[in-house]
């Protein structure tokens, strides 16, 4: 998917339709492991320190592993998918967003009257694609986390009922709580990701590896990256989510209040968590982000080129069919 393919490779239609057919097939794959690192970032109690876990009332996670025994012992099977629904929504949103408005604003840098470096186009394309989907999308992302961070006892009783609930009780601007330090990791996040994946797809993608897998291992280590340059800001913007009326009704019941801003959270959790507090379930959100990526872009790759494949039979055959009338008449 490099600068000059995304220039002439594709219709409109046909990347909206591989974005978010990759991004459904993708959320899929790492539903359980994205509910389990939002249960680990939500967790603000250090293990290290016996003290910080008295009185606490929802449960201690120690790990990947353990969390996902403790979800299905606890919770049952289900809950490892608990806020599918509009996550899956959010998924097929943000794929379809993303990459309509990467090749669109990648397109509009070719019409600039001087030569900007490829590298740069990438970092400019990923960052406002991503801002962009993310800004629209970002109420089905609100969701996806409160749902998530449901114990037993349920805080929503469903879709329907989470829109008219937090509507009523915080306002339309509920919906859009911890928006700056989502977009505050998206920009770099995305820039990042496709500058990596750039580079990386130019040297090992297409036919380089086989079966394809060459996009799939672009998309990993450039997702590795990525990740970890901004993974405190995800943190924050997931405690940001919960916030509100229902804050200590979650399966974390201590969840701390922020209610300064997003480097104000981070000052917090730095002062009262440590350095390590930035990054808890970093591992998991490694683990998710690697399949995660690895599916979208390998997904996105197959469907768009068998979209165009198809479209160029189409074509042969209208024209193949049109000649044979002529030929008849």
């Amino acid at each position: 998917m490099s600068i000059e393919r995304l220039k002439d490779e594709g219709t409109r239609q046909q990347v909206v339709i591989a974005g978010g057919i990759a991004g459904l097939v993708s959320r899929f794959v790492i539903a359980p492991l994205d509910v389990v690192k939002i249960r680990l970032q939500l967790q603000s109690h250090s293990l290290s320190d016996p003290v910080s876990c008295d009185g606490i009332k929802g449960p201690i996670y120690k790990g990947a592993l353990n969390t996902i025994r403790s979800i299905v012992r606890q919770e049952g099977i289900r809950a490892l998918w608990k806020g599918n629904i509009p996550a899956e929504v959010l998924y097929v949103t943000y794929g379809g967003i993303q990459f309509t408005t990467y090749r669109t604003i990648t397109q509009a840098q070719a019409l600039l009257p001087m030569k900007v470096p490829e590298s740069v186009q990438s970092f400019v394309s990923g960052a406002g694609a991503g801002a962009t989907a993310t800004t629209i999308t970002y109420p089905l992302d609100l969701l996806r986390t409160r749902f998530a961070a449901q114990g037993i006892d349920r805080i929503y009783a469903g879709l329907i009922a989470s829109l008219r609930d937090i509507n009523r009780h915080e306002g339309p601007t509920g919906f859009f709580r911890g928006l700056s330090a989502a977009v505050g990791q998206i920009v770099p996040y995305m820039g990042l990701f496709f500058t990596s994946y750039e580079f990386l797809h130019q040297r090992i993608g297409g036919k380089t590896l086989p079966f394809g897998s060459g996009d799939a291992t672009a998309g990993i280590f450039a997702s590795i990256f990525a990740k970890t340059a901004v993974f405190p800001l995800d943190l924050v913007r997931k405690r940001l989510q919960v916030q509100g009326p229902t804050r200590s009704r979650y399966i974390h019941t201590n969840i701390p209040e922020y209610k300064r801003g997003v480097i104000h959270a981070l000052a917090t959790i730095w002062r009262k968590e440590g350095y390590r507090g930035w990054y808890r379930g970093l591992t998991v959100s490694l683990v998710k982000a690697a399949p995660a990526s690895a599916v979208t872009m390998w997904t996105y790759e197959r469907v768009l080129h068998s979209l165009i494949s198809t479209n160029r039979a189409d074509e042969m055959w209208e024209i193949y069919t049109g000649y044979d009338d002529e030929y008849d008449d």
